[in-house]
């Protein structure tokens, strides 16, 4: 799909939708729990999809009925098929430790930028837990046979706390005794925080010294019915406070301005670039009637907002510099290099010296055509910039959106921008 953009100014509201990183953990712990559970605001994205497609595959039964998804389990993985994670980082870390949880041999699987995505931890961690895997040097498909047994263990949190929240989920749901999970140099720590969050929601006990040491209680598990609110996305929600900030005059609902999620930072970047944003109980206003000025921040433990804050940075005046550059090279592109090349095609200098950014702001956005690299946030930080370029942008392989956003574009359309779509 291309996407066209022109020049536009925003107004008016829009409600922000589920987190996916809150949804894909719900659908893993419902696997988990002995019962039916009830995700209400489920998200419908790409790689929520995918988290509702493996959790059927690996015993539980699922139904979308209004708005909610009903899930029923017995607790217990049941091999139902080999199970595709498609483009999801988070399922195939997360799933691949709970699918061991079986006895039985289950294969997982993905596509596209997946299939390129180093994931070694497996093959060092599995041995040391009863798990039998075979691997194509860390690359997906992977070959993975249980039963997955607790022990104390120390890994290395650098390269994805998302690997953590794997072992924490399977972990909570096998032990039979208290066990520690020793780790080194965490990453992404707001996003172990949301992991701890839902497992004590779902009935877990699991505690946390220092983000070092997590202490894995056994818990009595019994048959119970629960019921989960997803709240809304903090990392599509950071869109959509830029184009506001940049262009526009918006309000953005339904956020919970005390969540866990990583992204919520956002606020306190666009205060620094002096942006005026307001709160007004759940619901966020942001317009363009300040000038923007550049910023520093490092992103090490929200990568996730590189995209907006480089949309961001490029009307701002000055030199803006984001530090976590390292944690970029294996998302759905190589997003350091993607950025540098997409803006710089844009019209934005762009700088990349070691674990850092720089993005030279003040220059006019060109006309131009770019590609999102197949990336969902690539894409969606292109269509903030059209909203003040010289002319129209357009973006190929728009339909990345879906990945995360499935609304995008037509929320852009519902908020005045000029937004052609085509195959």
């Amino acid at each position: 799909m291309l996407a066209a953009i022109s020049a536009s100014a925003l107004n008016g509201s829009i409600v922000i939708p589920p987190s996916k990183s809150a949804m894909q953990r719900a659908c893993a712990l419902a696997l988990l729990n002995d019962g039916i559970t009830v995700i209400q605001n489920p998200g419908k994205s790409n790689d929520d999809l995918a988290a509702v497609e493996i959790i059927n595959n690996l015993g539980a039964v699922s139904q979308f009925i209004n708005d909610e998804l009903v899930i029923k389990s017995t607790g217990k993985i049941i091999h139902n098929g080999n199970i595709n994670c498609f483009e999801s980082g988070l399922s195939a870390r997360m799933f691949t430790t709970i699918s061991a949880l079986s006895k039985d041999e289950i294969v997982i699987n993905g596509r596209g930028s997946l299939l390129k995505r180093p994931l070694h931890f497996f093959d060092e961690v599995f041995p040391l837990l009863n798990i039998e895997i075979k691997t194509n040097n860390g690359i997906l498909p992977f070959y993975v046979k249980g039963p997955l047994l607790p022990v104390n263990i120390t890994i290395d949190g650098s390269l994805s706390s998302q690997y953590l929240t794997g072992l924490l989920f399977a972990f909570a749901k096998a032990a039979k005794k208290t066990v520690i999970i020793t780790v080194n140099n965490l990453n992404s720590k707001p996003y172990i925080d949301l992991s701890l969050q839902l497992l004590e929601y779902f009935g877990y006990n699991v505690r946390n010294d220092g983000y070092k040491f997590f202490f894995i209680e056994p818990v009595l598990q019994n048959e119970r019915e629960i019921v989960y609110y997803t709240e809304a996305d903090w990392s599509s929600a950071a869109f959509l406070l830029v184009a506001g900030a940049i262009s526009g005059n918006i309000r953005v609902k339904g956020l919970d301005l005390f969540s866990v999620q990583a992204d919520r930072i956002i606020l306190d970047v666009l205060q620094e670039a002096r942006a005026n944003v307001e709160v007004e109980g759940n619901c966020i206003l942001v317009n363009d009637q300040h000038a923007l000025k550049a910023f520093q921040f490092d992103a090490t433990d929200c990568p996730d907002l590189f995209p907006p804050l480089v949309a961001l940075a490029a009307f701002c005046n000055g030199r803006s510099v984001l530090k976590g550059v390292s944690r970029l090279a294996y998302k759905e592109s190589n997003r350091a290099i993607a950025l540098k090349e997409v803006f710089t095609k844009l019209g934005i200098d762009i700088i990349i010296s070691g674990d850092e950014m720089m993005i030279q702001g003040g220059s006019d956005i060109h006309t131009a055509e770019v590609s999102s690299y197949q990336d969902h946030r690539i894409a969606m930080a292109c269509a903030i910039v059209a909203l003040r370029s010289s002319g129209t942008v357009k973006i190929k392989d728009a339909e990345a959106v879906n990945k995360s956003y499935p609304d995008f574009f037509n929320h852009l359309q519902l908020l005045g921008a000029s937004v052609t779509l085509t195959d």
